[in-house]
């Protein structure tokens, strides 16, 4: 096997220009920012939409509202906050549990594909994914639903009394340095739970240096360590297809083999066990703790054609450009950094 070119922010920087989809591009190294691009008309302090990116930040809030004791554990059944499953017909949904939400096991017919149109149109977000069916027992199956993150949203509400918004922004946002923007909410005025979340590529950035360090910043533990950890440690993989953003499991996935955790999806880039939150169209925020890297993508979130071969050619870019070398160099820090 040839040896991997060096580190090189000119080569990175050539070949991401190639990219006509891709917004922005940011790697940090042990917390210091060694290159930082933004392509297409993108600019530095636009927020993007990080699309189902969103997930990993609500599993965020979700453990640090049980690191608070505002939710009881991950082992609590929704029904304590949504008690009108009591009367549902199928008694399997009265033992879906919030750590069955976080990792898509609950065993609901997803919101998604096809069934997304009329979900997203209802009148009750959270009633018209309760009242999905069963297809299988909670903790038996995954089926990635962005039904299952938004009734987290709507625990989080119950649970905080505050919107999840204003929840993220006093527990997660503020104490990274930043404030989050509003994002849609459904008609009850619960805050969208896994989709259309903005934040620039800084924030994005300072969230998953957040999960490099464990859950610190500085001396402060803002996410409980334990809650990092499990967050990144595979539980799940997808069997059932039901998102249009996950359409190309069927064909070729740069990811390949990838499992699921709490909110964030966990697969190993050239041997290193690699944590991403990942977001239709190509927003992702890649944390290697073996090599204290974290990466961050932001592009187009329309559809297109395209965007299975964007896909494809940014993997390239991280994998051979900036993992390969980063991992040659072992612990050493690159000594030129490439920011404007």
């Amino acid at each position: 096997m040839p040896a991997p070119p060096p580190w090189s922010p000119d080569s990175v920087d050539e070949a991401a220009r190639a990219l006509p989809r891709l917004h922005s591009l940011l790697v940090s190294r042990s917390g210091a920012l060694i290159f930082e691009r933004y392509y297409n008309g993108a600019r530095r302090d636009r927020p993007a939409n990080i699309k189902s990116a969103s997930k990993s930040v609500i599993s965020a809030l979700v453990g640090i509202a049980v690191g608070r004791g505002l939710i009881p554990g991950i082992d609590t059944p929704i029904l304590t906050y949504f008690p009108e499953l009591a009367q549902d017909p199928d008694p399997r949904k009265r033992a879906i549990t919030v750590e069955h939400l976080l990792t898509m096991r609950p065993g609901l017919e997803g919101t998604s594909n096809r069934n997304y149109g009329a979900w997203v149109t209802s009148r009750n977000w959270a009633r018209h994914a309760l009242a999905r069916p069963m297809f299988a027992a909670p903790g038996e199956e995954m089926e990635y639903s962005t039904g299952n993150t938004h009734l987290l949203s709507a625990i989080l509400t119950k649970a905080t009394r505050k919107s999840t918004w204003q929840f993220a922004n006093d527990v997660l946002a503020r104490p990274l340095g930043f404030t989050l923007a509003q994002w849609p909410r459904d008609p009850q005025g619960i805050y969208f739970g896994g989709n259309d979340m903005l934040m620039t590529p800084r924030q994005m950035l300072a969230f998953g240096e957040l999960y490099l360090d464990k859950g610190h910043v500085d001396a402060t533990q803002v996410v409980p360590a334990a809650w990092v950890e499990q967050s990144c440690e595979g539980r799940a993989r997808t069997r059932r297809f039901g998102n249009p953003a996950f359409d190309f499991f069927r064909g070729f996935d740069p990811l390949g083999d990838r499992k699921y955790g709490y909110g964030w999806w966990v697969h190993e880039i050239r041997g290193y066990e690699t944590c991403f939150a990942w977001g239709y169209g190509g927003q992702y925020i890649f944390v290697v703790p073996e090599l204290d890297l974290v990466m961050v993508t932001t592009s187009s979130p329309d559809v297109s054609e395209e965007r299975r071969g964007h896909r494809r050619l940014l993997f390239d870019v991280l994998d051979e450009l900036v993992v390969a070398p980063m991992a040659a160099r072992g612990s050493g820090l690159p000594q030129e950094p490439a920011i404007n």
